[in-house]
């Protein structure tokens, strides 16, 4: 694919609930082996924003994958162009293995019919082993798994069932700095595949850490999007707090 052409875009996106507009007129998108920090204070539009990309809401406006325009109704459609979403809940069944998280309602059966459990071990081993050599603990319910394990295996399950467009929603949130720094080399290795992530956060430290470009919203409108290496940690937090890109003045600022 043309690295031109962006993996995804959204284009003049709206949603309004109740009369209020989440987002409004809100333009992103997103290249091959790229992550674009979503940034904005609770409420600014953000996980709205990236809830018409998963299919949890319909909204107005277009969505184009791979230069195509798309119709997202559901998750099975965003599913169906690669579009898998992380959120900071895992979604992950605290009793089961890794295993059979990573194939939870899409399990791997034998001609017999019954369930393949060492076609799955073997499968999950070697994703596994691609995205996190350390992880040893195929056998323990995730329950036992730490924060940065368990994110390993949902971010496995995306990537094994083809995600090209990966939405996480705070990864690093709640963990520590060995945590946080497993998760960093997770993203490193699925930006080297190729893959492009829009990553949800509100910690500026952790988008300038990992992200290529960010796009800020405030009040459900883009401020806009910037390019990380042209930016501070200050002109991040100007965007979120007061609506205002680096070198402009206050959102309704005098001239």
């Amino acid at each position: 694919m043309d690295k031109q052409t962006p993996l995804v875009e959204m284009k003049n996106m709206s949603i309004a609930f109740g009369g209020i507009r989440a987002v409004d007129d809100v333009t992103v998108d997103l290249y091959p082996g790229e992550v674009v920090g979503l940034l904005g204070h609770n409420g600014a539009g953000k996980s709205t924003l990236i809830k018409m990309l998963s299919g949890a809401y319909q909204g107005e406006g277009d969505i184009y994958v791979n230069g195509e325009k798309v119709e997202i109704h559901n998750p099975r459609d965003a599913r169906n162009y690669n579009i898998e979403t992380i959120y900071q809940t895992l979604a992950l069944a605290d009793n089961l293995d890794a295993a059979a998280n990573l194939f939870l309602g899409r399990e791997l059966m034998t001609p017999a019919g019954t369930l393949d459990d060492d076609a799955m071990e073997a499968e999950t081993r070697k994703i596994m082993g691609r995205l996190n050599p350390n992880f040893q603990k195929f056998s323990a319910p995730v329950s036992a798994l730490s924060g940065g394990q368990r994110q390993s295996v949902a971010i496995a399950r995306a990537v094994y069932f083809n995600a090209k467009i990966l939405i996480m929603d705070e990864p690093t949130a709640a963990l520590g700095p060995h945590e946080t720094q497993m998760v960093a080399e997770l993203i490193q290795q699925l930006k080297a595949e190729g893959i492009g992530i829009f990553l949800i956060d509100h910690d500026v430290h952790a988008v300038l850490e990992l992200c290529d470009r960010a796009s800020v919203m405030k009040n459900g409108q883009l401020v806009g999007t910037v390019n990380i290496p042209d930016v501070t940690d200050d002109d991040l937090l100007s965007m979120i707090i007061l609506g205002k890109k680096p070198g402009e003045k206050a959102e309704g600022a005098e001239a």
